[in-house]
């Protein structure tokens, strides 16, 4: 029984060290984000109807199944989104808006409007997104968070760990952009 239990953890382990692939995405095991290294703590699919609109993956210091665990993390954090379709800036950064309104109080949202504002910007100026653009949010105590399309940085970085935590309830909150990438980026 020792043995097999053994075998059980060191199989968990290598799991955990592999990349993760969804719909023909990679997400490796670990990232590195303001020399912090983050572990991949789930990926999964972003999809709307019948429509896959983008693969996704939370990269956190400590990985947990449980949301608020990971809301109430310090420290670096990243989410990964590349997408499945072409996708209009404009309706990219509106759905994200309408289910961040879903997830925060009137007066969270009030507090963050000029963040607010700032990624909207940030997507519009990008324009449209294509089949297989990614799109980086990384968030560092130090700076804010930055986005980044392709690997270029788009606009400034927008300040506030309160402003992260809210970004992060798009995916994790009690009404998530959508339950099951909700269940895979919590490791399910």
């Amino acid at each position: 029984m020792t043995r097999l239990l053994a075998a059980g953890a060191l199989w968990g382990a290598t799991a955990v060290a592999q990349p993760v692939i969804v719909e023909g995405v990679r997400f490796e095991p670990t990232v590195r984000v303001a020399e912090q290294t983050l572990h991949l703590n789930g990926a999964g699919l972003r999809t709307r109807g019948f429509f896959k609109v983008y693969a996704a993956a939370l990269y956190v210091p400590e990985r947990s199944s449980a949301a608020m665990t990971l809301l109430a993390q310090s420290g670096a954090r990243r989410v990964v989104i590349t997408l499945l379709r072409d996708v209009h800036a404009d309706t990219f950064a509106g759905s994200l808006l309408d289910t961040l309104k879903a997830n925060v109080s009137e007066a969270q949202l009030t507090a963050l409007q000029p963040q607010i504002e700032q990624l909207i910007n940030a997507f519009r100026a990008a324009g449209v997104a294509k089949r297989g653009d990614t799109i980086v949010l990384d968030y560092t105590p130090q700076v804010g968070t930055r986005i980044a399309v392709n690997g270029q940085v788009r606009g400034d970085a927008i300040g506030g760990a309160a402003f992260f935590t809210a970004l992060l309830r798009i995916w994790l909150g009690d009404r998530p952009v959508d339950e099951a990438l909700k269940r895979a980026l919590l490791g399910g």
